[in-house]
Formats: C-alpha cells, sequence, structure tokens
C-alpha cells in the first residue's frame, strides 16, 4: 500500500513538472510556438508512458492536442490525468462497490 502510494504521488509530481514546462512555451515571444511543436509529441508519449492503457492512449492524444494548438498551453492535462485517474475514477470505482 505504502508503494502505491508512493507512486501515485511521484506521477502527481512529475505531471506538474511537465504541465510547468508546457505552460513555459508561452512566456517565449515568437519561439514559444515553435518549441511546442517539439514538445507535443514528446508530452504525448510521456503520458503513455506514465498512464497505459486505454485512458492513457486517449490523455497522449488530448494532451498532443492541447500542446499543439495555440493558447491552450494553460491547460494541465498531465495534473487533470492524475485526478481523472486517482480521485474522480476512485471516488466512482467506490460508489459502484458501495451501492
Amino acid at each position: 500500500m505504502k508503494q502505491f502510494k508512493e507512486e501515485k504521488f511521484r506521477l502527481l509530481r512529475q505531471g506538474v513538472i511537465y504541465d510547468l514546462i508546457g505552460m513555459v512555451s508561452m512566456t517565449i515571444p515568437f519561439l514559444g510556438p515553435f518549441t511546442d511543436l517539439l514538445w507535443a509529441p514528446y508530452a504525448s508519449k510521456k503520458m503513455r508512458d506514465m498512464y497505459p492503457g486505454r485512458d492513457g492512449k486517449i490523455a497522449a492524444v488530448f494532451v498532443f492536442l492541447e500542446e499543439i494548438l495555440p493558447f491552450t498551453d494553460v491547460i494541465p492535462s498531465f495534473t487533470l490525468m492524475w485526478l481523472y485517474t486517482f480521485v474522480w475514477k476512485s471516488q466512482t470505482s467506490t460508489q459502484m462497490i458501495t451501492k
């Protein structure tokens, strides 16, 4: 159980860092959009690596689009995926079991 908790929070830390890196490109005038062209495929791969399975594949497509489209870098997609995986999805599973 302790190992699961450590892994869970390691994914959160890693996700926050990736979200911050993705947002930094907005602060670089003229060069920012070009860095997104490099960052989008890398971020997509990292999302697939962090969250294997169907949900991870869907999130990888979402993060790719979010990074490649202009003015969407403010969306914290890695953090949202963590919340979905460990908070919202867990609550739904728990509610289904108790009913």
